[in-house]
């Protein structure tokens, strides 16, 4: 018989907080991707639950944009005339439905990490969730503006060309630029809860320096052009229209510089964001 002093001692497991910059652990992430769609779905039932016009509030706010759009910059500051041949109400919706998941990103997951306290402080899991989840969520929205704008270029008899294989490429531009630039604010916020308050003049600034409004071709010179797609968010809305209604240029170098800076805003903002979750429990 084996005398009972041999048995194994309990294994005993200690969590230290991480030091430094540290790895993202994306794999971690994977694991609990159920997590993931689970809070993903229980955002869309937030924003839908308990309202007369329901997902119709997906298409309200482009909507009525597109007809400000229309009627300032369209018709009384004569930017109609330098569309081509695609009317203008279909120029500026087009860029609108990335704008509005970009838009949509920005503002759910700014506060995403603050609104999840409650959950932070009591259960562990990778906290680069609660963001992604924010972001994810958006996808609804987009698709409900999306298929008004494919009925939009019905009505005005446009319809894509092969370029529209493309556009899972710009959409996925859209998506690493929303989550990068949403991973930096949700951190910040958690450090410094006036971020929230300054969301809305981001936003607004962000929105009039991308080409929703105007075409970027009135830059004709290539280099200017080429820094100009350092706002990521401007060769995604190219790539859209050129994808979508097939009639201008292609984005060129643009949208290279535009794939540099938005992986470069997911990079650094998903470290930074690693490096202050140590300190998110304690904060919230």
């Amino acid at each position: 018989m084996v005398p009972h002093s041999t048995q194994r001692a309990a294994a005993v497991l200690v969590i230290k907080p991480s030091r430094g910059w540290v790895s993202l652990q994306l794999g971690e992430v994977w694991n609990y991707r159920e997590l993931l769609f689970f809070l993903a779905w229980r955002d869309i039932k937030v924003r839908y639950t308990q309202t007369a016009l329901g997902a119709a509030w997906a298409l309200i706010q482009p909507f009525f944009t597109m007809i400000v759009f229309t009627v300032f910059f369209g018709r009384l500051a004569g930017i109609d005339k330098m569309t081509g041949d695609t009317p203008y109400p279909l120029f500026a919706f087009s860029a609108l439905v990335p704008w509005q998941f970009f838009a949509y990103a920005l503002a759910q997951s700014a506060d995403s990490v603050v609104g999840s306290s409650n959950l932070i402080k009591k259960v562990y899991f990778p906290r680069l969730i609660i963001p992604l989840s924010s972001v994810v969520a958006g996808f609804v929205d987009f698709l409900i503006a999306f298929a008004f704008l494919i009925a939009m270029m019905a009505c005005y008899h446009v319809y894509p060309t092969l370029n529209v294989l493309w556009l899972p490429g710009f959409l996925l531009l859209a998506l690493i630029t929303s989550l990068g630039v949403g991973l930096w604010l949700s951190a910040l916020n958690v450090k410094y809860r006036d971020v929230k308050y300054t969301l809305g003049f981001l936003t607004q600034f962000w929105m009039f320096a991308t080409p929703i409004a105007y075409p970027s071709d009135r830059i004709k010179d290539a280099t200017l052009k080429a820094i100009y797609g350092v706002n990521p968010m401007a060769g995604v809305v190219e790539g859209f229209r050129w994808a979508l209604l097939g009639n201008s240029e292609a984005p060129g170098p643009m949208i290279w510089v535009s794939v540099v800076a938005a992986l470069f805003i997911f990079i650094s903002g998903a470290f930074y964001f690693r490096r202050l979750e140590r300190s998110f429990a304690d904060v919230v």
